[in-house]
């Protein structure tokens, strides 16, 4: 009896040796077949390590912290099955490991990702609606629920989401953005979740990894697709790795803190010195976000690891990147390439916040800017901010000058040479991190249509924000609170509920109804998808542009005057053709082309060319 208790022991205490194993499994027939899997416990370095199944170890790296041990693995030609790592001290087996190797799901490799026939809605996912109000705290997190501050979790999850699709497909949307989901341990405004704490795990306030998981079960139900808010530039400073680094690099260090400068053209410029470009980089996001070293190879294979991870065991449809410009522009772009190289379709969006479009330009997939240094970031998507900065005053400027009124707009659309693929920008007129367009606009419904209507027409991948659809503001200047308000109807008690029809004011029913009709629409019009574009210099602050491919052609005319306009149509003669008429999809109308076109200031028409 006290041999068998003490051999008990001996084993429950050589278990509790591995604290974390990360990935905590992987899957058969991967293009990415040398894993590094990392296994953390007190002391672990001082076991040699083996494993079952004629698996070939690649290489064992051991650090200066001897609380982690990375073992790189061969399964290429492995089969689903179970592994036995064994860690052995003197040729005896102190503790043994199971490790799985699971099956794919069928075609994973070439699953289909978003494209600019979609239409991608995003949500703060703290603040859209609280579908478990159970999970609201959790015991192991530091902060609670508090929905009476703003900057403060107010309990919006993963559930929410899911009990409020049929409102987003009704919508139009056919993608989803969540803010990130895994787990942020900051005591204060960890709502955002941009400063993980464990990246392996969805946070508990948030729901479970199984219901991120029926996440992309019920959206693919819908034919809709998730997308994954990915952080490879930092970490939270809570992040239960940073409290015992792998390795001194693991994150940049600096003699006392030094922030980024932000200065994303140090990536580039030719002139720059190397002090400002490493400050770029190198330098914290913020004081409570570690910012990652992708130069060094153990943390570049944990970021690719772990991105491939999430993608095949959650079944995820793609990528936006927070803070793309701010990595390691090496590291960044194998990260990149690694994952497009495991699933050649896969769309990943980078967060570049520039305001000149060839610096954008650069970090696209196959620019010629970025090839002039040798450079591919292997990034087949950006986010067309300088879009954004036009969609920001725009409407309020009723006179069409040199500089001002739609001329910003045609202006955007003539740099659009300097992109590799025009048709895989990400446009929209706010994010989560910028002043609410309702808010800037007043509410003003037409200006709002007019923003819908560029938004829905034009080249590239609309985004829509959260609420903007029921007239939502929020004043960036009053801090990001106010621009992440919660949705009304997403909590028990709210007395206004947008979700419902019934349940929406009249303000927020023209406005759902509008955008629901314009966005429906778009769902399957490949010239708007796919299509070429043509567009006319604006005249009298009214701008006109053409869709069009081999069989089809849509008219938008925009007229961002105060004034009704009447305008001839044979200056538009080499995009008309021999078409005589055109239907508007929003008031079902037929004008005759013929004939000269009359537009009510501060309105649109959308014509599909008969």
């Amino acid at each position: 009896m006290k041999k068998a208790l003490f051999l008990f022991l001996i084993s429950v205490s050589a278990f509790a040796q591995i604290e974390r194993v990360e990935p905590p499994f992987w899957y058969a027939d991967m293009n990415l077949s040398k894993v590094q899997i990392m296994f953390y416990g007190k002391n672990i370095a001082q076991y040699n390590v083996s494993v079952s199944n004629n698996i070939s170890i690649e290489n064992i790296k051991k650090t200066e912290n001897p609380n982690y041990v990375f073992v790189t693995v061969d399964t290429k030609n492995a089969s689903v099955s179970e592994l036995t790592f064994s860690f052995k001290n003197k040729d005896k087996v102190a503790f043994t490991k199971k490790y799985e190797l699971k099956k794919r799901r069928a075609n994973s490799k070439f699953r289909k990702s978003y494209d600019s026939s979609d239409m991608i809605y995003l949500i703060m996912s703290d603040r859209f609606a609280n579908g478990n109000p159970n999970n609201d705290s959790d015991k192991s997190l530091t902060e609670k629920a508090d929905r009476n501050n703003p900057n403060g979790r107010h309990g919006g999850d993963i559930e929410g989401i899911i009990k409020n699709l049929d409102y987003l497909k009704e919508l139009g949307a056919t993608a989803v953005w969540p803010t990130p989901l895994c787990e942020d341990n900051d005591a204060r405004g960890s709502y955002h979740t941009y400063g993980q704490s464990d990246v392996y795990k969805i946070d508990p306030r948030f729901g479970t990894n199984e219901d991120y998981v029926r996440l992309s079960a019920e959206l693919h139900q819908r034919g809709m697709k998730n997308i994954m808010d990915y952080v490879t530039n930092h970490w939270g400073w809570q992040h239960w790795m940073y409290k015992d680094l792998p390795t001194h690099d693991w994150v940049h260090q600096f003699p006392q803190f030094t922030n980024s400068n932000y200065r994303m053209t140090t990536q580039f410029d030719p002139n720059a010195s190397a002090i400002d470009a490493k400050n770029c980089m190198d330098g914290w996001f913020v004081p409570s976000m570690p910012d990652l070293n992708q130069s060094n190879p153990l943390v570049l294979n944990y970021l690719i690891q772990n991105a491939i991870w999430w993608i095949e065991y959650a079944d995820l449809d793609g990528f936006r990147v927070d803070t793309y410009s701010y990595n390691d522009k090496d590291g960044i772009a194998k990260w990149t390439k690694a994952i497009t190289d495991e699933y050649p379709n896969f769309n990943i969006v980078g967060e570049v916040w520039m305001h000149d479009q060839a610096q954008m330009a650069f970090w696209q997939k196959d620019s010629k800017i970025g090839a002039i240094q040798s450079y591919n970031s292997h990034l087949p998507s950006v986010m067309d901010f300088t879009l954004h900065d036009a969609f920001g005053n725009v409407f309020n400027e009723d006179k069409g000058e040199w500089d001002k009124g739609m001329i910003k707009v045609y202006d955007n659309f003539t740099n659009d040479f300097l992109y590799p693929n025009i048709n895989n920008l990400l446009i929209f007129a706010e994010n989560h991190d910028t002043n609410r367009f309702n808010q800037a606009y007043k509410k003003d419904f037409k200006k709002y249509q007019m923003a819908m209507t560029l938004l829905a027409t034009v080249r590239g991948i609309p985004q829509l924000y959260y609420g903007s659809e029921i007239g939502m503001d929020g004043d960036k200047g009053k801090g990001d609170g106010d621009i992440r308000h919660d949705f009304p109807g997403g909590w028990n008690g709210d007395t206004n509920n947008a979700f419902t029809t019934s349940g929406r004011t009249a303000e927020q029913q023209q406005f759902f109804g509008f955008t629901s009709k314009l966005f429906t629409w778009r769902k399957s019009k490949d010239v708007i998808h796919f299509g070429k574009m043509k567009h006319y210099i604006p005249v009298d602050n009214v701008y006109v542009y053409f869709r069009y491919n081999e069989t089809d052609s849509v008219m938008v005319i925009i007229n961002n005057s105060t004034e009704t306009k009447t305008f001839k149509t044979n200056r538009f003669a080499e995009s008309i053709q021999s078409r005589q008429a055109g239907k508007d999809i929003l008031s079902n109308k037929t004008i005759d082309l013929k004939n000269d076109i009359t537009i009510e200031g501060k309105s649109v028409l959308i014509l599909e060319l008969k």
